[in-house]
């Protein structure tokens, strides 16, 4: 008896720990998932299923034991005179004293319907112990989160989510931004990549080009007419690999991509725009496609020959 005791109120103990236990690895386990390959995932389910199909066999083994059992006592009497320790632990905690049907006027309740009588039967012992089980655990989790204050409440899981999600959105917004090349680059001429275009223009590109984009050793890039074209490609292009046989040199290795894509907005701001002491045009008139005719989309080709080019 005593014994009984002392491992239920262990068993009791340890399902009130459960909920800070399962909250802290909520997310490690989730985390673990993800990180799986196919291979991984598929052994898991294996060994789940494996799992699954085990505890069914010992459900039908315990079965089919009792079943056993019952027909072996009554083809014996002298075995149903000691009851085994399954009986006495499903007596106590499964079903519990049921009163035979000769004595169930005992229990019967003074109202009936239909000649359907209700019966004043006790609390299954299972669900009275889960009951009490709920106690506990009630207990357990307001100690743990609001007295002693030891697991995160809803509002800091969800900052901690709020926290996780805003550095994978960065590292979505830094591959992106690493991943930006000629084929897939966009025109973007917003203040902040204009500006942050013309910062990197100022640094490195004015000797060669002006201050203004008038023009220099390099072209001029306020007209319409490119050497190498004149679409956002082009010109990321030329900046990314340069044109070392005119002088320009690349700079994929001295600007990151989004920074390339940055300064060759900046460029293409420039057109239109009326420098102080503006170089002659080189090359062809550039076209944006969705203005050329069908007949006359040609390729730029390279016209004169300036030391750099774009």
């Amino acid at each position: 008896m005593k014994k009984n005791k002392l491992i239920l109120s262990a068993f009791l103990a340890f399902i009130s720990a459960t909920p800070a236990l399962a909250q802290q690895s909520n997310t490690g386990w989730v985390e673990s998932l993800r990180g799986m390959d196919s291979t991984q995932l598929a052994l898991l389910i294996m060994i789940m299923v494996v799992l699954g199909v085990t505890v069914l066999l010992l459900l039908l083994l315990i079965y089919l034991m009792t079943f056993i059992s019952g027909i072996l006592k009554q083809e014996n009497p002298e075995l149903a005179q000691e009851p085994s320790f399954w009986e006495r632990f499903k007596k106590r905690f499964v079903v519990g004293e049921m009163k035979p049907i000769e004595k169930e006027h005992e229990i019967m309740l003074d109202h009936s319907y239909d000649g359907i009588v209700e019966l004043d039967n006790f609390m299954p012992p299972w669900l009275k112990y889960l009951f009490y089980g709920t106690i506990v655990f009630g207990i357990g989790y307001f100690m743990y989160y609001s007295v002693f204050d030891l697991g995160k409440s809803q509002i800091e899981e969800y900052q901690v989510e709020l926290e996780l999600a805003a550095l994978e959105a960065e590292e979505r917004k830094a591959f992106a931004l690493a991943s930006i090349d000629e084929t897939n680059v966009t025109l973007d001429q917003s203040e902040a990549v204009i500006q942050a275009g013309k910062s990197l223009y100022q640094n490195n590109c004015v000797a060669c080009h002006g201050a203004d984009g008038g023009g220099g050793v390099g072209p001029n890039f306020t007209d319409e007419y490119w050497l190498h074209g004149g679409s956002i490609k082009d010109v990321f292009t030329v900046i990314k690999y340069g044109v070392p046989e005119k002088g320009m040199i690349p700079w994929q290795d001295q600007l990151s991509p989004e920074e390339i894509k940055q300064v060759a907005n900046f460029v293409l701001s420039l057109q239109g725009t009326t420098p102080t002491n503006p170089k002659e045009p080189q090359g062809e008139k550039y076209v944006p496609e969705e203005k050329a005719p069908a007949d006359t989309q040609t390729a730029a080709i390279e016209v004169g020959s300036a030391p750099s080019a774009f």
